[in-house]
């Protein structure tokens, strides 16, 4: 089986011994018994699929962003940009692909996109390869994976906010700034290795100087019509990300090592499927994190024996969330306990 086209398991967090950490990363995670050939006929990538989804994105986003421009000043600019914002807040689930090497055949083809859509979603291409490594090697591990959108107690104004991106969004500005003046925090240090902190502060240089020179071009003109268009996007229409992203792990078991215990499936239509490039087949992806985004689908099918119920909408998974979530802002010892069929 060939190696995740991200980087292998990273250095331990601060407090955790090397040898403790190392156990970890050994232990084996529950995985559908699925025949090998079978497998690596999932794990095939092919370019085709990627270049349509991702052509039709870039032609939505011209479309929605030239009727931003040409109806700029009036009302019609509202659902224009509201359009262009959601399609440009999808970034998250691009860069979530591309970051695991597996949307294009081509090499040179994923890492251009993941470079373009790290930048816009805001998460910095270098550190969050790092994180995003940590968060499959220890998924909803409390102490070592750096990407739990729901600690406990539950922040429930945190979550609602973060509909906005009010509360994740200026923390990760002022890391990309610090890290542009080569200020890198603990935390950062403990998940990316030495060899790539070079990287990382030129990358975030980079995201300062366009951001910063559309800023410029925007007081220039006296109008914030170039700042709709990078950037504030993914404060202004980012709500599909947080929406979807919930589903993913919120309300459920922590510390155990069963993806089906701490991750959801969740069937969703066709345009939310696009938006977020089947990533509704959430346990499938962590448990074979190799497998393309446009298998996932064909691959939720064959592991089905081994799996709990997938939830049927996205409005039967909140029917859940909410009140887990609820539930957890006053008792962190909650979870939601899934149920997995008794032959697995």
């Amino acid at each position: 089986m060939p190696d995740h086209h991200i980087p292998d398991a990273a250095p331990p967090p601060a407090g955790i011994a090397d040898a403790s950490f190392q156990d970890r990363v050994n232990e084996r995670w529950y995985a559908a018994p699925l025949p090998r050939k079978e497998l690596r006929a999932f794990m095939q990538r092919r370019d085709g699929p990627a270049l349509a989804n991702f052509g039709l994105w870039i032609a939505l986003l011209l479309a929605s962003g030239s009727l931003g421009v040409l109806t700029w000043g009036t009302w019609w600019a509202v659902p224009a940009f509201f359009v262009y914002g959601t399609l440009y807040s999808s970034s998250d689930a691009r860069w979530h692909e591309c970051g695991h090497g597996t949307v294009f055949r081509t090499p040179w083809l994923n890492e251009l996109f993941y470079q373009i859509s790290s930048f816009m979603t805001l998460r910095e291409a270098v550190l969050w390869r790092w994180s995003h490594t940590r968060h499959h090697t220890h998924t909803i591990i409390t102490d070592a994976d750096p990407e739990i959108q729901v600690t406990r107690p539950a922040d429930l104004v945190k979550i609602v906010l973060d509909f906005f991106y009010l509360v994740s969004g200026p923390p990760e500005l002022l890391r990309i700034g610090r890290h542009a003046l080569g200020i890198i925090s603990p935390d950062v240090a403990s998940f990316v290795p030495q060899s790539e902190r070079g990287k990382m502060i030129w990358s975030s240089r980079a995201y300062v100087a366009i951001i910063g020179g559309f800023a410029v071009w925007s007081f220039a003109i006296g109008s914030f019509l170039p700042m709709m268009f990078i950037a504030t996007p993914r404060f202004y229409a980012g709500w599909h990300h947080q929406l979807c992203g919930l589903t993913q792990h919120a309300g459920l078991a922590e510390n155990v090592r069963d993806h089906r215990l701490n991750t959801r499936t969740v069937y969703m239509n066709p345009v939310w499927r696009f938006l977020y490039m089947n990533m509704n087949y959430h346990i499938e992806h962590h448990m074979f994190p190799t497998v393309p985004y446009y298998a996932l689908p064909a691959l939720h099918q064959a592991v089905k024996p081994w799996m709990p119920a997938p939830y049927p909408s996205v409005l039967a998974a909140y029917r859940e969330i909410v009140p887990a979530l609820l539930r957890q802002s006053r008792d962190a010892s909650y979870f939601v306990r899934r149920t997995v069929p008794a032959a697995a």
